[in-house]
């Protein structure tokens, strides 16, 4: 009866995920996203963590001062100093990156910056306003990711469950049934997510969601540069829309593999 200790497995995380993800769920429920921050007006750094996290904050420093003529991005993927003075401490953490040559490649740069104390003040900031998730902490983004990890593992199970030699009186068919259970349990559990919660953010709470909705809902539809950097900030790298600045940010996951294989 090797296939009943899987299929306890089985249940074992299907249930401990789904579980995890309805606590989840139920705490951010439990805070009122309309009476969390409500005049909180989020700026473009708060709303590129909300949105993605440090590099996305990272991102927009570099394409605004990039916009500003105060760096030159090349889209061989080199960033160059053009101002070295900081408007704020985004962008001297920036300039900081680069160094005192004045010149780096722009993915160790964008790394740096992500981790500079500027942003993990930020983040600080905006966990203790109720509107960024805590780091490690179990949001709903992290629920959906475990519940889809245990849909995966229950199918292993299951296969193995199936694949082990079994009496002639034990039909697989039957086997496969109940394996299909816990199954349904986790597709049902990420299918009521979705509806009810959808979209969930890592970085972004129901309040700092709401208010990113209502920052591109107020940019207006013309082409000045807040509007640009709105666009960044939420969307990323992908709403650039000139090519050479794209293609600089096109080198950061070469430079990641050239890294790795390095350190290998």
């Amino acid at each position: 009866m090797f296939w009943v200790l899987l299929l306890l497995s089985a249940w074992a995380v299907a249930g401990l995920a789904c579980l995890r993800l309805c606590l989840a769920a139920v705490r951010a429920a439990a805070v009122d996203p309309h009476a969390v921050g409500r005049e909180h007006a989020l700026t473009l750094y708060e709303a590129a963590f909300l949105s993605g996290g440090p590099r996305r904050v990272a991102d927009l420093t570099l394409v605004s001062m990039a916009r500003q003529r105060r760096l030159l991005l090349a889209h061989t993927g080199w960033a160059t100093v053009v101002d070295p003075c900081g408007r704020d401490e985004m962008e001297r953490s920036v300039i900081g990156a680069i160094g005192p040559q004045g010149q780096s490649r722009i993915a160790p740069v964008r790394a740096a910056a992500a981790t500079a104390d500027a942003v993990r003040g930020l983040a600080d900031r905006l966990v203790g306003a109720g509107l960024a998730v805590p780091d490690g902490a179990a949001g709903i983004a992290a629920g959906v990711r475990r519940v889809r990890f245990a849909a995966v593992a229950v199918c292993a199970l299951g296969a193995a469950a199936l694949a082990v030699p079994l009496p002639a009186d034990q039909p697989r068919l039957l086997i496969a049934l109940w394996f299909a259970l816990p199954l349904t349990l986790t597709l049902g559990c990420l299918a009521i997510t979705r509806m009810e919660v959808h979209p969930y953010s890592r970085w972004a709470s129901p309040a700092g969601q709401r208010l990113i909705s209502a920052l591109v809902r107020n940019a207006d539809g013309s082409a000045d540069d807040r509007t640009y950097l709105t666009s960044v900030a939420v969307r990323g790298v992908h709403a650039i829309g000139e090519p050479d600045l794209r293609a600089a940010f096109a080198h950061r996951e070469e430079y990641s593999e050239e890294h790795w294989e390095r350190r290998a």
